[in-house]
């Protein structure tokens, strides 16, 4: 089923309403949808070099708008919708334990997940189970995901196809990098 959504997902990006169909699976990836916008962002922005931080900026909006949805799961319908898909991305068993400690480091769990390869929708949906302030959540996401999405636009923008598969295979891992790196400069001025 997921490479058939995989396939889906990539055959979007060449439909003649793409910008739309990029909106829409920014926005359902932020909630429920296991497939990440790049794949539809990078084969968008290398068809059209001059439009990439447009499309960069759909993307963020979209997946915000997103993330609000998923807010609004957790917050609303946390046992109905919200458990059965952190479930099915096998987060139950580390929910409780989450909710403890979320609401103190909620911003940065935000930040980390809107620009890693962890699931985006996993910290959307437990940021309205916990309760986590809407204004730092909203925020957060911006920052977030304006950083993950106009990276890729820069990137595609003056490298173009060359830097595709430096994008797909390794900028996740850049940006996971970057993440512990700030975290241990954080922890050596607080500890230290």
């Amino acid at each position: 089923m997921i490479h058939r959504l995989y396939t889906w997902t990539l055959s979007l990006a060449e439909h003649p309403r793409a910008l739309w169909a990029l909106a829409l699976v920014a926005f359902i990836e932020s909630s429920f949808f296991p497939i990440p916008p790049d794949l539809m962002l990078i084969p968008m922005i290398l068809a059209a070099r001059s439009r990439a931080f447009r499309i960069a900026f759909v993307a963020v909006v979209a997946s915000v708008a997103g993330g609000l949805f998923g807010y609004a799961i957790g917050a609303f319908a946390f046992e109905s919708i919200g458990q059965p898909i952190l479930a099915s991305l096998g987060k139950e068993g580390s929910m409780a334990a989450f909710n403890e400690k979320f609401n103190a480091y909620g911003t940065w769990a935000v930040l980390i997940a809107g620009v890693t390869p962890f699931p985006f929708k996993v910290i959307t949906i437990m940021s309205g189970w916990t309760g986590m302030a809407l204004m730092p959540f909203v925020l957060s996401a911006l920052v977030a995901r304006g950083l993950r999405f106009f990276a890729v636009a820069l990137l595609l923008y003056y490298f173009g196809p060359p830097i595709r598969r430096f994008i797909e295979k390794h900028l996740g891992l850049v940006f996971t990098g970057f993440v512990v790196i700030l975290g241990a400069g954080f922890f050596a001025i607080r500890y230290l």
